[in-house]
């Protein structure tokens, strides 16, 4: 180099013959942000019908393909049925991970008895999902029975298969573990001669282990990471996966997403234990949709909003059944919630499912002490967002720089472009006013190395407005 300002890559100064000399430089084309598209990945069980072994990432683009690779009405079939349904455009990976050996699956019975004396329908509802076989006069019990086995079948959505004799319907669960007895039963008749007796799902136990198909896409870079078990040894796992791919080191930012349909206690408990600002769960009490189904549309939204700052208030999760009025979040619920880690979802307008506030399930530091500073789902996305958007200009314009006093200050010129230009998106703010904060300095023990402070003043969301009225007479 014979310029003290200018570097060349392939010009060396060495030349002697003539000539007019030029290459190209790319290091400064980008003086952008980089994109963030969100990518999705589902860890969960298929089936035997399956076609893709397991362990194995595979990119999904249609819930019948998915059918095909995972298994008709497997956990990982209808997760991305559900994520699909809630977000079209979604770019999904799905890897599924074995049974546990000592897996038992949950079952549910339907109990006929008597006979037909008229003509009616018998109605059973197997998740959100209405199964209806017509009873003709004089049909015993056990013919009913066997058309409605057949009617469960024959549906390539249900997570149930079914088996009648002497008018009693067996349901087992396609998937093994625990999280069958999250399915929910319902039955109805109108026929005279006929009665009907339902036993909810139960008996499921010993969810599978996730940590093999966490480690399977460890080096693939998701975003957001939906699993269907609400276990704390599977979240546990979860969250380590996260801070792992998280860490300073591999710098692949991730959140996990989860689901919880029983009562307020019980989700607010287990976000006590997982206690991460990776991790969001969302609460749905009384829903008949599956908890998995939630976790899935959730996620699903979640990936649909590029923007890591942007509030995900009021927006809808189509796929999710609405629940009965009495089991919805009262608004002190929702607030309990909201403090103890936990996304409550409510009902809005034209009965759609939609979330009321997304954040995490950290809710105290390390000494125990209350800590709001991973509160919200966005402040997390943010950071990931705003890491990513300086490594990359840092890459881009230093991949081969020595390293002098006048490195440090081009540098920390760099980053000051990419937080005004996070400004202007209204990602972080306050940038001028953070500026003597902005330090690029060399290490005092590396020789080769700059260390950087970057403050960023995330934006935060307006999730509340007070105001007074003040009334004059």
């Amino acid at each position: 180099m014979a310029s003290p300002n200018i570097s060349f890559d392939t010009l060396p100064a060495s030349i002697r013959k003539p000539g007019k000399y030029f290459e190209f430089n790319t290091k400064l084309a980008v003086r952008t942000l980089p994109a963030n598209v969100q990518r999705m990945c589902i860890v969960a069980q298929g089936t035997a019908e399956g076609s893709q072994p397991t362990l194995t990432p595979v990119e999904v683009f249609s819930d019948e393909e998915a059918r095909t690779l995972f298994g008709t009405g497997s956990l990982a079939h209808l997760m991305v049925r559900a994520a699909i349904t809630a977000n079209p455009y979604l770019r999904l990976t799905v890897v599924t991970v074995p049974g546990d050996a000592a897996g038992v699956a949950a079952t549910g019975t339907v109990t006929l008895t008597g006979t037909s004396a008229g003509i009616g329908v018998v109605n059973l509802t197997i998740g959100a999902q209405l199964l209806q076989v017509a009873a003709a006069l004089g049909d015993t019990a056990a013919a009913v029975a066997d058309a409605l086995a057949a009617k469960v079948n024959a549906n390539r959505t249900l997570p149930v298969t079914a088996a009648a004799a002497n008018g009693v319907v067996t349901l087992t669960a396609r998937n093994k573990g625990e999280t069958g007895n999250g399915i929910t039963l319902a039955c109805s008749l109108a026929v005279n001669g006929l009665a009907m007796e339902l036993s909810a799902m139960a008996g499921g136990a010993v969810d599978p282990d996730i940590a093999p198909g966490l480690t399977a896409v460890f080096a693939d870079g998701h975003d957001i990471i939906a699993v269907p078990y609400s276990g704390q040894a599977q979240l546990t796992a979860l969250r380590s996966h996260l801070d792992a791919v998280s860490h300073a080191l591999e710098q692949r930012g991730a959140i996990g997403v989860y689901a919880h349909t029983g009562t307020l206690a019980q989700a607010t408990t287990l976000a006590g234990q997982i206690n991460s600002g990776r991790i969001t769960c969302a609460l749905l009490p009384g829903t008949a949709s599956p908890a998995w189904v939630v976790a899935a549309a959730y996620a699903a939204v979640i990936a649909g909003e590029e923007d890591p700052a942007r509030p995900l208030n009021t927006l809808a999760l189509p796929p999710v059944a609405v629940p009965p009025v009495p089991k919805r979040l009262s608004r002190m619920e929702q607030e309990s919630a909201l403090y103890n880690g936990v996304t409550p979802l409510e009902v809005g307008p034209g009965e759609v499912v939609q979330i009321v506030r997304a954040i995490t399930t950290y809710t105290r530091d390390p000494q125990g002490i209350e800590d709001i500073a991973l509160l919200d789902l966005t402040t997390i996305r943010t950071l990931d967002y705003v890491r990513t958007a300086c490594r990359e200009r840092i890459s881009l314009r230093f991949p081969r720089e020595k390293l002098t006093t006048r490195t440090a200050a081009k540098v920390r010129s760099e980053l000051i472009d990419v937080l005004y230009k996070l400004e202007e998106l209204e990602i972080v703010e306050e940038v001028k006013a953070n500026l003597p904060a902005l330090i690029v300095e060399r290490d005092s023990q590396d020789p080769n190395r700059l260390d950087a402070a970057i403050p960023a003043d995330v934006v935060n969301g307006l999730h509340v407005f007070a105001g007074r009225i003040d009334l004059l007479l």
